[in-house]
């Protein structure tokens, strides 16, 4: 039996893990998809919002700027990529200004550090590239950007290297209360629990239900992005946002740890919860917009585009709470969720001993987490220093981005191992270059099966029916 059983292995869940994991518990984190960080941690803004833009008063205001503060140390610890580049908040007019004084006012408030008013000759100075119909804009110096995915895996793999378990492919689709635990149930497979961490993202309503508690539902926000070269990443060196509606911050530009430039996102409520379509409508909102913010974005040099669905709740805010003994509610942790969730993990983590688990702190607990080995960005020195110890790194198996198979399969070794085409993107950046894998897919795939003792057919991209193979090719023609 678990004392903790984490629904959901997004950034949230990944950290609520990492956090426990601290402490003498048995941990098991219970992930549907074949891999961790595929839902929308694999798919957002990947910024650390300073915190001027929740309603004061709010869980969202408090664990943001909170969490903003520990993501530094957060990601030094997890070996994870992270910039202080700042953030700007754009108006164009005197209605846009209001809205930016009162975003100042919140922010001081919130407990932002920094903020300050800029007028155009002082932000052009800042930023030479912003589009010269803007008037104004909020600068937040404590702003950030982060790689969400990679976060996630090495949250979860540092939970995992301090003794949590995971299981994917566990689609939860029962949950049933026994006497001193909870039994969870996916098709082939049961656990038990005495406390139950819902972190499930969209689908946090559903595993509510199975409790018996129907006091939220979560409506899921499409949010299309499109993905520049690095050859534009260095157009603007702030994330850029434009003045927020209701509906969300609007479309940003922004600047990526690994030097891409990102725009979007849209801002859609949809039904369909598995739908993750890009739309010409979505591009030509972000097209248009994005290049009323900043001059000179090369949509021709886009690398791609993709979809990421936020999990919106109905109350306004995050849904942290407990409704039934021993059943833990993180739901609705939409933006900044990212920003937020090394806070919101702690407040998971005062709840969890609230239900009467003991936490007592592990004497051989580690929070480090080795950063993988980057090749590209390695000097001469580094680079002889790692092929004379594995051959592995001498040769490079994605030319976009300069990834060896030294470091394809340090990624396939580690904490929590791949077992797909996605999870080693995810961990590596291949296939995430020019081609998109047009030439490294092959080598990926013969070193996934070789790794995993499997036949190259049996691998997929990213789990289930989504093989790659059909066959070899010489062995059809000879048929």
């Amino acid at each position: 039996m678990y004392d903790v059983a984490i629904i959901g292995a997004g950034v949230v869940g990944a950290m609520i893990a990492r956090t426990l994991a601290r402490y003498e518990v048995k941990i098991c984190i219970l992930e549907k998809e074949n891999d961790v960080a595929t839902g929308a941690t694999k798919a957002n803004s990947a910024i650390v919002h300073a915190g001027f833009d929740a309603e004061s008063g709010t869980l969202k205001a408090k664990l943001n700027v909170k969490g903003a503060q520990m993501m530094k140390k957060v990601t030094e610890e997890l070996g994870v990529k992270y910039r202080n580049n700042g953030s700007l908040v754009i108006g164009f007019d005197e209605e846009d200004r209001k809205r930016i004084e009162q975003l100042f006012v919140r922010g001081q408030k919130n407990g932002v550090e920094g903020l300050a008013i800029l007028e155009k000759e002082e932000l052009k100075r800042l930023e030479p590239n912003i589009s010269e119909n803007v008037v104004c804009a909020l600068h937040a110096p404590t702003g950030a950007i982060v790689c969400p995915y990679t976060l996630a895996i090495a949250a979860v793999g540092n939970a995992m290297d301090n003794g949590a378990d995971l299981k994917t492919g566990f689609a939860v689709c029962k949950i049933e209360k026994a006497e001193d635990c909870y039994e969870i149930y996916a098709e082939r497979e049961r656990i038990k629990a005495k406390v139950i961490v819902n972190a499930a993202g969209l689908y946090a309503d559903e595993i509510a239900k199975m409790v018996g508690d129907n006091s939220f539902t979560i409506t899921p926000r499409r949010g299309e992005y499109i993905l520049l070269d690095k050859t534009c990443g260095d157009l603007v060196s702030h994330t850029v946002f434009r003045t927020p509606s209701k509906l969300g911050k609007g479309i940003l530009v922004s600047p990526t740890v690994d030097g891409n430039l990102l725009t979007g996102p849209t801002s859609v409520d949809i039904k369909d919860k598995e739908e993750k379509c890009t739309t010409e409508e979505g591009f030509a909102q972000i097209i248009k917009e994005a290049n009323e913010n900043v001059k000179g974005i090369l949509y021709g040099q886009t690398v791609t585009s993709f979809c990421g669905l936020r999990a919106t709740g109905d109350s306004g805010d995050f849904i942290i709470n407990a409704p039934k003994p021993g059943f833990i509610n993180v739901a609705g942790i939409e933006s900044p969720g990212l920003s937020a969730s090394p806070a919101i993990a702690e407040m998971v983590k005062e709840l969890v001993e609230k239900q009467g688990v003991v936490l007592r702190e592990k004497a051989e607990y580690n929070p480090v987490r080795r950063a993988m080995h980057r090749f590209g960005v390695a000097d001469m020195a580094e680079k002889n220093a790692m092929i004379k110890k594995d051959r592995a790194f001498g040769r490079i198996i994605c030319r976009c981005e300069g990834i060896t198979e030294g470091e394809i399969l340090e990624a396939i070794r580690t904490n929590p191992k791949p077992s797909d085409l996605d999870g080693v993107k995810r961990r590596t950046r291949t296939q995430m270059g020019r081609c998109q894998g047009g030439f490294c897919t092959p080598y990926i795939i013969k070193l996934l099966a070789k790794e995993l003792g499997i036949e190259a057919e049996e691998v997929t991209k990213c789990g289930g029916a989504s093989k790659l193979l059909a066959g070899k090719t010489k062995e059809e023609i000879q048929a």
